[in-house]
């Protein structure tokens, strides 16, 4: 059944102050609908700056959460695919793509203090799916960002992609991204 709007806001009209209150707040109490919210009329200045840092802190959390696996590297890609996943969540609502840029260069700063024997590993996937965050802090950078934010990434983008070369390079998606962006 399609959406009537202005039957919607007739009905909306009618409730009081009160009971508008009260379905506000029963339908933030979903996450989704709080971030929309925020970012579109609680705190249109600096709501999306309010979800990167309880973003950032959930990364944090995850990064300190014992995951599951056969060897560290299993371990270490399901960590890895819980962080993307909450980055991506963190997307639907906010549009800032320097923000989404900062969260997937936190991930992967993560990732790149680990000791240099986890990259290399033949059968964890663990390279592949930091090549592929990689990739997509490269192309928000290079495609949907100011080209001065260039010169903010550069070096630690340069530094990722000099390491992941040298330890991983048989894996395709690896071998394809660049040796260096300038």
């Amino acid at each position: 059944m399609p959406l009537n709007k202005t039957l919607l806001k007739e009905q909306l009209a009618e409730l009081s102050k009160k009971d508008l209150a009260e379905m506000v707040l029963k339908l933030a109490a979903k996450r989704y609908n709080y971030e929309f919210l925020l970012v579109n009329f609680l705190d249109k200045d600096g709501g999306e700056q309010t979800l990167f840092e309880e973003a950032k802190e959930a990364i944090d959390n995850l990064d300190q959460k014992e995951f599951k696996g056969r060897t560290i590297q299993h371990q270490m890609v399901k960590r890895l695919n819980a962080c993307t996943k909450r980055i991506t969540e963190f997307t639907v609502e906010t549009k800032s793509k320097k923000l989404e840029a900062d969260l997937i260069l936190h991930v992967l700063e993560m990732q790149f203090k680990q000791p240099g024997k986890v990259f290399g590993a033949r059968v964890s996937g663990y390279d592949y799916k930091v090549g592929l965050l990689l990739k997509k802090l490269i192309s928000i950078v290079t495609k949907k960002l100011h080209p001065d934010y260039l010169i903010d990434y550069q070096d630690k983008i340069n530094i990722f992609l000099e390491k992941l070369h040298r330890t991983s390079d048989r894996v395709n998606t690896i071998r394809d991204l660049p040796q260096e962006i300038e």
